[in-house]
């Protein structure tokens, strides 16, 4: 007799590509069609945080009642010694999967995010004792080998990993578009690669040795997105004592470049030794040194490190050691590096502003966060989502009624096409603005694109030599499409053309 019938096979294919698919993708939807048939239920075509009701998900449910008979059925087979070739094997074990992830889902919830996650004792995570017994009911069979030998405590910590980090990616990025969608999808593949099989065999510890580069627009929540990469790391589970290893332990250490001087830069990265330099009155620990093997340094603003520290960090990365500041003895980092900039770094880089061999040893692993106005022409409606997202988050219990009165607000005195140009940090000032005003004043004119921003700061004097000769070029280089043009235009040589046109205001001046 073989291990699977027919209609069996094609569940449990169907469970197992949804299994391991990225579950923010569309994708999801037509494996969880292909599982339930008929019996699917239509539903939103990506997974996204909605604050009013949200329809219907209940196909994960519906494909787990489905699972659990044929689970039985087949655990029965193999004890009674039907046929089992490795291919059937993998697809049962993938359902078995399925079914103990959504069976303990709102356990691993509950100990997370819900009644139990303040509890520091090992109590809620005592229900692994139940998951180790169905654990060996279904992959402890007498005389059956499985080709991929799981274990219980590390499928316990992948679940635990998977769980959180699906929280933690659909509640810091808001928004129904596929932008948004194509930016969760992004930050799920950060934390797990594209194979999530490789990534559970192997990779699962070694995912601090990639350093994430995140880049995009002001205000475009890049630290949310550093901050779920970091929340949502490997963490090793001691069945012995029924916790995980240190996961009391802080996982996040975020350093704004921007907002201190290298010295102190240096000091927060590495540490310092008393007495280093002025002021350095103690020892003091940095980041680098404090961060634990499961957590992540943040560096914001990467684009304003100092050329010395960016000397500095290049060994990090290449070594994994650091000296802290006034100190021989060298320190291991164990952790992992995520950097966000909204700056140009080819640009940079060409003007000699960056390295090149750092920006290459960061960008192993890179995030676009998509501008607001992405999200609103890919799809109008998120205006209102995230309006409504943020004044409940400003005003608790009377964020509808707010809401309806910032989108009151917003269409009757902004322009339909007004672009944010402050991003997701705007439009929350502007819900904040007419929460105490009832009314909000855009810094930046909705018809001011990027020539008159340049006009005004040539206006105001903030440009150097430099920034002037670059923006001029750049900008006959967007009317002309040509470098031949734009330099007989100039009276220069096109290949200077090409080293001063600035990337990124040619693609504001080409999306104005």
């Amino acid at each position: 007799m073989p291990l699977l019938s027919a209609p069996q096979r094609s569940l449990l294919k169907a469970v197992s590509q949804l299994g391991y698919c990225n579950p923010f993708l569309p994708e999801r939807i037509e494996f969880e069609r292909a599982a339930l048939g008929a019996d699917f239920v239509e539903g939103e075509a990506v997974w996204s945080y909605r604050s009013a009701e949200q329809g219907p998900r209940e196909n994960h449910y519906r494909i787990q009642t489905r699972l659990e008979p044929v689970a039985e059925q087949v655990r029965r087979r193999l004890q009674e010694g039907a046929e089992a070739r490795d291919p059937d094997l993998v697809l049962y074990e993938d359902g078995i999967l399925s079914l103990l992830y959504t069976r303990y889902y709102q356990q691993f919830f509950n100990a997370g995010f819900g009644a139990d996650a303040k509890r520091n004792d090992s109590g809620k995570w005592r229900f692994y004792t139940r998951f180790l017994a169905d654990w060996q009911h279904f992959f402890e069979l007498d005389g059956v080998t499985l080709p991929t030998g799981h274990t219980a405590s590390h499928t316990f910590a992948c679940f635990r990993q998977i769980q959180r980090a699906f929280e933690h990616v659909f509640l810091a990025i808001i928004g129904s578009s596929m932008p948004a969608a194509r930016l969760r999808a992004s930050v799920w593949q950060s934390i797990f690669t594209h194979d999530m099989r490789r990534y559970r065999r192997t990779l699962y510890g070694r995912m601090g040795e990639f350093a994430t580069l995140i880049t995009g627009p002001s205000g475009t929540g890049k630290e949310l997105v550093a901050r779920a990469i970091a929340e949502s790391r490997y963490v090793p589970f001691d069945e012995q004592r029924l916790t995980f290893v240190g996961e009391d332990a802080e996982s996040f250490f975020p350093i704004n470049i921007a907002a201190l001087s290298p010295t102190l830069v240096e000091s927060e990265l590495f540490g310092h030794k008393r007495g280093a330099f002025t002021g350095a009155v103690a020892d003091r620990k940095g980041w680098l040194e404090v961060c634990p093997e499961s957590g992540s340094v943040f560096l914001d603003e990467l684009g304003e490190l100092d050329p010395a520290i960016q000397v500095k960090l290049l060994r990090v990365i290449e070594t994994r050691t650091f000296h802290p500041v006034g100190e021989t003895a060298g320190k291991q980092f164990r952790g992992k590096l995520i950097t966000a900039t909204n700056r140009d770094l080819e640009a940079a880089m060409r003007k000699g502003q960056f390295r090149e061999d750092l920006y290459y040893r960061l960008c192993s692993d890179q995030v676009a966060t998509p501008a607001l106005a992405e999200q609103l022409e890919d799809s109008p409606a998120v205006l209102s989502e995230l309006v409504r997202y943020m004044a409940r988050r400003v005003a608790g219990p009377d964020g509808e009624a707010l809401s309806h009165e910032v989108l009151q607000w917003i269409e009757g005195n902004l322009d339909p096409k007004y672009r944010w140009p402050g991003n997701y940090r705007e439009l929350e000032q502007c819900v904040k603005n007419v929460l105490i005003r009832r009314n909000y004043r855009p810094s930046t004119s909705p018809s001011d694109g990027p020539i008159e921003e340049i006009a005004r700061d040539l206006q105001e004097g903030k440009l150097t030599m430099e920034e002037l000769e670059s923006r001029y070029v750049t900008i006959l280089y967007a009317q002309t499409g040509s470098y031949e043009e734009a330099a007989r235009r100039l009276g220069i040589d096109r290949r200077t053309v090409k080293a001063k046109v600035d990337l990124g205001l040619l693609r504001k001046l080409r999306n104005a």
